[in-house]
């Protein structure tokens, strides 16, 4: 038998397969970590693509905003924003905000602020979180050239510096994370999020992993971002281990093209021809969280599987469907795929979380999906279209005695921060 380690939570999950059958694994290419990541923190700082260093960008005066992801991303925060802080010594404390971007996720609770950010930075620095259904907190500050309206957090916009973190990473329908996304979806009212996440660009092929230019969805959050005024971006790319391998800091668009060139040449991975079964993950802790972000998984494996086809996905699922938000609603109440997909695609349609029941209806489309979950029951799996997986090791062999003996198998043990595509593509 053959071990086969999948990211899954924080210890993993590791599934015992046949050496018989046609297994190929596909994997992002492997980085090692910094040794010293805040000296190569500093480093990038001082030394930015397309811009001065930072502590030139910011005045003593400035009133300085550092945005930094929620408890989905992976992304080390507190290293990060620690190095920031650093190079801006000669800024009073109470002049800078850290600005926690939600986009339309939940609020975090103050113990996952703490495990993010660390106690010092929590108790010593004034932290808002992006509330995107309150209009209140929110400034207009233009429309995209597709008149979308872009609604900005008002408390952000009015600090004189917009420090932009995260970390890049393959996106479904982005293409790339990072860059631009800190602001729209991070720091932007749900009206903004929705008419970037609405279904013309969603369906639209280009939407997809590893597309920035051309992707109407990606260029439409860069458009908005500047928008935003002064901005300063510090990205970073990470390997299996959450280790940070490179950073990217400076310019907006310069900075995160840069990043996304690197972070292609290491995670997009060809492949001959498509699979009958794709087993992957979410990419473990934190993104397997719950199975809206699962879809990430499915989308990943929908790349490299073939029509009519079986992906079975491992994802620990902690905080369930969610409960929040309008996703698993979205899926219960349709009673089959075509139903879903064609009430998202009507007119005037608008609808929290319709962009991930969008993907999710193009993956079933085109290929039944299997969900091994610690934390879901079979019921709720059912509910959202899905089919349960009692083992995963039980669930391949059926599969496997389904297709026949020639079956071809793909297995993404890191899930979708590898790209796999199939060459003629």
């Amino acid at each position: 038998m053959m071990n086969t380690h999948l990211a899954f939570g924080k210890s993993g999950l590791t599934v015992q397969l046949p050496d018989e059958w046609a297994i190929e694994i596909v994997e992002p290419r492997y980085a090692p970590g910094a040794t010293d990541p805040t000296k190569k923190l500093r480093e990038a700082l001082r030394d930015p693509i397309g811009s001065p260093p930072l502590r030139e960008r910011v005045r003593a005066g400035d009133r300085v905003g550092i945005v930094f992801n929620d408890i989905t991303r992976a992304t080390p925060n507190e290293v990060i924003i620690s190095a920031i802080l650093a190079e801006l010594a000669h800024v009073p404390t109470r002049q800078v905000t850290l600005y926690n971007a939600l986009g339309t996720h939940r609020s975090n609770s103050e113990a996952e602020l703490r495990r993010m950010l660390g106690d010092a930075l929590v108790d010593g620095y004034r932290i808002v979180q992006n509330n995107a259904c309150d209009r209140d907190t929110q400034v207009c500050v233009g429309k995209t050239s597709r008149g979308n309206e872009v609604w900005l957090n008002r408390d952000l916009m009015e600090c004189d510096v917009k420090i932009l973190t995260g970390f890049i990473e393959p996106h479904f329908f982005a293409g790339f994370s990072g860059g631009g996304k800190a602001l729209m979806p991070g720091m932007a009212g749900q009206t903004t999020v929705l008419g970037n996440h609405d279904a013309a660009n969603i369906g639209d092929p280009r939407a997809t992993w590893g597309i920035t230019k051309g992707n109407p969805l990606w260029e439409e959050v860069q458009e908005a971002a500047r928008m935003a005024g002064d901005l300063f971006l510090v990205n970073v790319t990470l390997n299996r281990e959450k280790q940070i391998t490179a950073v990217f800091a400076g310019d907006l668009d310069e900075a995160h093209e840069a990043g996304c060139e690197y972070a292609r040449k290491m995670t997009m991975i060809p492949v001959e021809r498509p699979f009958d079964i794709v087993l992957t993950s979410n990419s473990g802790y934190p993104l397997d969280l719950n199975l809206y972000q699962a879809v990430k998984g499915m989308s990943a494996a929908g790349q490299v599987v073939k029509a009519g086809g079986a992906i079975v996905i491992a994802a620990e699922c902690w905080d369930g469907i969610p409960e929040h938000g309008l996703f698993g609603q979205m899926l219960a109440e349709a009673g089959n795929v075509e139903e879903l997909l064609a009430k998202i695609q009507q007119p005037g349609f608008c609808r929290q979380d319709q962009w991930q029941a969008q993907v999710l209806g193009q993956v079933l489309r085109k290929a039944e999906v299997y969900v091994y979950s610690t934390h879901l029951s079979f019921d709720q799996i059912r509910q959202a279209m899905l089919l349960p997986a009692e083992t995963v090791e039980g669930t391949m062999a059926m599969l496997v005695e389904r297709y026949g003996q020639e079956t071809r198998i793909c297995v993404l043990p890191e899930g979708p921060v590898t790209i796999p595509y199939v060459k003629q593509s």
